[in-house]
């Protein structure tokens, strides 16, 4: 689902979003991955480009979210912190894979460029086309 802004509630999550007031391990609140790796995915494996296919909460452009592990980072008025990668799982291979790519190569091809999970640590909004200010 392509949303044109989001709510995020700190230690909550994505207004809406399926786990939305799970709060079971840290980094649970969002999921971020870039753009430019789902494109590139999609390229690698003669797919239409669909930002939406590994189900992460946010679709970011232009800055390597493997760098915010461990940081605080805004988007538009929300605040959070990078809280680990967030690695492929069996659903994202599951999903993915076709008669010509195994679910374990998708998840192989997918291992340290999956994104990031985060904690919302301020609530506040996202807008489409919001940047990401790390540290700020």
């Amino acid at each position: 689902m392509e949303c044109e802004n989001l709510k995020l509630e700190s230690g909550l999550g994505l207004v809406g979003d399926r786990n939305f007031g799970k709060n079971t391990y840290p980094g649970q609140n969002a999921t971020l991955v870039e753009a430019e790796e789902i494109e590139r995915f999609c390229m690698e494996n003669a797919r239409t480009i669909d930002l939406s296919i590994t189900r992460r909460n946010i679709v970011t452009r232009g800055i390597h979210l493997n760098d915010l592990v461990g940081k605080e980072f805004t988007i538009g008025t929300a605040r959070l912190r990078g809280v680990e990668l967030c690695e492929p799982c069996s659903i994202l291979g599951r999903n993915l894979s076709s008669e010509s790519l195994s679910a374990e190569a998708v998840i192989k091809r997918w291992v340290g460029c999956g994104g990031l999970r985060a904690d919302i640590i301020a609530s506040g909004a996202i807008d489409r086309g919001s940047r990401i200010q790390a540290g700020a």
